[in-house]
This record gives structure tokens, C-alpha cells and sequence, in this order.
């Protein structure tokens, strides 16, 4: 098996592209706290469009990884909340938020460095 995306299946990275995207992982984030409404995501994704997260969500919903509850009521309730599938996933999206926070000062420190080599060159 190979460690880069070529050696997998274009149903694979068709997923990946889905679930890896910025607006993706941040919802999925926010749906491991638990249940929430849309005005609540709305306001907890800073630079979201309304209507991003809401093709982000149809995305995650249609791909079994969100459940979108509309309670009967006036005017009506929708929350969010994961599947089993996306409490899956989000384990996983910790990981990378992890390994993020504890690489990021190293990640800095090489586009800083970067940065200075391209200025001078």
C-alpha cells in the first residue's frame, strides 16, 4: 500500500475532498460538542456564508454523516447533530487538529524561514 493519495481509489479521494475541505472539518468540530442549530454554527464559523454552510451541511447530511432534525414547531426548530459515522470521522479530525496545535510553532518557524529564502533569492 502506498502513503500517498494516488495509490487509492477515486472514490477515496472523492471523500477525502468532501470531508477534507476548511467548512467541512470545522462543522464536524463543532457538531463533537453536540447538537446544534443552524444560527449556532452560523455564528460559531467565522467567514462562512449562509449559504456555504448550507451546501456544507446537505454535503455532510447526504454523505450519512449528519442528521438534520426539523421540529414541528412555529417558526420551525432545525438542529444538527452527527451519525455514528461522524463521531467516527471527528475522532479522526481531532487527531489532525492535534497534530496541528503541536506542530504548529515548527510549521512557523519553516514558512518564516521560507518566506526569508524567497525574499532574498
Amino acid at each position: 500500500m502506498t502513503n500517498t493519495l494516488n495509490g487509492h481509489s477515486c472514490r477515496a479521494r472523492g471523500i477525502l475532498d468532501r470531508v477534507g475541505d476548511k467548512w467541512s472539518l470545522l462543522v464536524i468540530s463543532q457538531l463533537g460538542e453536540g447538537v446544534k442549530r443552524f444560527t449556532d454554527l452560523k455564528r460559531e464559523a467565522t467567514g462562512v456564508s449562509q449559504r456555504m454552510l448550507t451546501v456544507t451541511l446537505r454535503n455532510l447530511e447526504r454523505d450519512g454523516l449528519v442528521i438534520r432534525t426539523v421540529h414541528p414547531v412555529v417558526p420551525p426548530r432545525v438542529e444538527y447533530e452527527l451519525t455514528t459515522l461522524g463521531h467516527t470521522l471527528l475522532a479522526t479530525v481531532c487527531s489532525l487538529v492535534d497534530w496541528a496545535e503541536a506542530n504548529g510553532d515548527d510549521i512557523e518557524k519553516a514558512r518564516m524561514a521560507y518566506d526569508e529564502r524567497m525574499a532574498t533569492s
